[in-house]
């Protein structure tokens, strides 16, 4: 028990104990942004956002430079999607949970590639290619923008990326050091699960009725 503990939390003795408290308060918001976003709840953006500014300014100061970005990213993107949740267009109906159309898929196949050239080009002026790691950074990283615009635009398949893009950031993290984000983003897993079935559902019960 004892060495699994040490191999869990080892690293965070050489931290200080304000970034180890910001942590968790960034976990625990993080939580309650994609339980929010299962419930179909416009809290998940203000709760997203508080999360992923602690994110920003620790990923930076760990000069985790990929991680960063999808953090900003995050909170560039829910601003957008505050806005497209709560956007009324005829004045009285706020944006349905939908399927993504030809289009829309086509944006998000330019948004993954044009998001792998950029984490190439960043990675390569800051020289970052030092692990292996920063290969699965820019692959998360693609997903996860993905997963951000179609969540923002309210889109089911939303949901798939996240649940890629979180499958995999879990032994990542816990690779990295960052044991409290690890378990962020097993818990993430289970409720982006549960977060399509619950979309889905609701857009079926929408299309019965229409």
């Amino acid at each position: 028990m004892t060495e699994i503990f040490n191999f869990l939390f080892e690293q965070y003795k050489t931290y200080e104990t304000i970034d180890i408290v910001l942590e968790i308060i960034a976990v625990i918001f993080g939580f309650l942004s994609v339980w929010y976003s299962k419930k179909n709840k416009v809290l998940v953006f203000p709760t997203g956002m508080i999360s992923t500014l602690i994110f920003v300014y620790l990923l930076l100061k760990w000069e985790l430079l990929g991680d960063m970005m999808i953090n900003a990213y995050y909170f560039i993107m829910s601003i957008y999607g505050w806005y497209i949740w709560t956007y009324k267009s005829d004045g009285e109906h706020e944006t349905p949970i939908s399927k993504t159309t030809y289009k829309e898929k086509k944006i998000s196949v330019l948004i993954f590639i044009a998001t792998l050239i950029f984490v190439y080009a960043v990675y390569t002026y800051f020289e970052k290619w030092t692990n292996w790691t920063a290969y699965v950074d820019t692959f998360t990283t693609a997903i996860f923008f993905v997963g951000m615009w179609l969540m923002a635009k309210r889109k089911i398949e939303n949901w798939i990326f996240w649940i890629i893009g979180d499958i995999i950031s879990v032994p990542l993290y816990l690779y990295k050091g960052f044991t409290f984000t690890s378990f962020q983003y097993f818990g993430f897993t289970f409720i982006a699960i549960f977060g399509y079935l619950a979309w889905k559902k609701n857009l079926n019960k929408t299309q019965l009725t229409l």
